[in-house]
């Protein structure tokens, strides 16, 4: 067989093919049949709960909805205003150093303990800033014992 015959068998293939039987009446009937069965096997949900119970579910739901609005509203209130931590002037914000190179370093170190401090404040928890602000901190202390030795 080469591909012209192939080609051909395949173009054969597309004609419309006839049934032997219709089977759509015997499809309507069994759709019928089983629709009858099930309307009249299957109650309606609302038949085997009494009132009383249907009123204490509908209730419990509108307290979980209200539960859920009420948390929902609580987790998305604004954050209270942090108080500016340049009102309480610290011992290495005091710290100026005399050498121009070391005084750029303070500067920016005292202001990366500074924003620590507020990122501190918004999450007290956190394990990783806590380890920033100390690593800052004991940046700091070598950063006075160099000016030192600087003279």
């Amino acid at each position: 067989m080469n591909e012209f015959e192939w080609r051909r068998q395949m173009r054969n293939l597309r004609q419309p093919v006839t049934p032997r039987r219709d089977i759509w009446a015997s499809i309507d009937a069994t759709l019928a049949n089983a629709e009858s069965a099930r309307v009249l096997a299957i109650p309606s949900p609302d038949a085997h709960m009494p009132r009383a119970q249907r009123r204490w579910m509908v209730r419990t739901a509108v307290a979980a909805s209200l539960l859920l609005a009420s948390a929902l509203a609580w987790h998305l209130r604004p954050a209270p205003a942090a108080a500016p931590l340049a009102s309480a002037p610290s011992r290495a914000a005091k710290w100026k150093p005399a050498d121009p190179r070391l005084a750029g370093a303070a500067i920016e170190l005292d202001a990366a303990r500074m924003e620590l401090q507020q990122a501190i404040q918004q999450a007290p928890d956190s394990p990783a800033l806590q380890r920033i602000l100390a690593r800052t901190e004991t940046q700091q202390t070598q950063l006075r014992q160099l000016a030192r030795e600087a003279g």
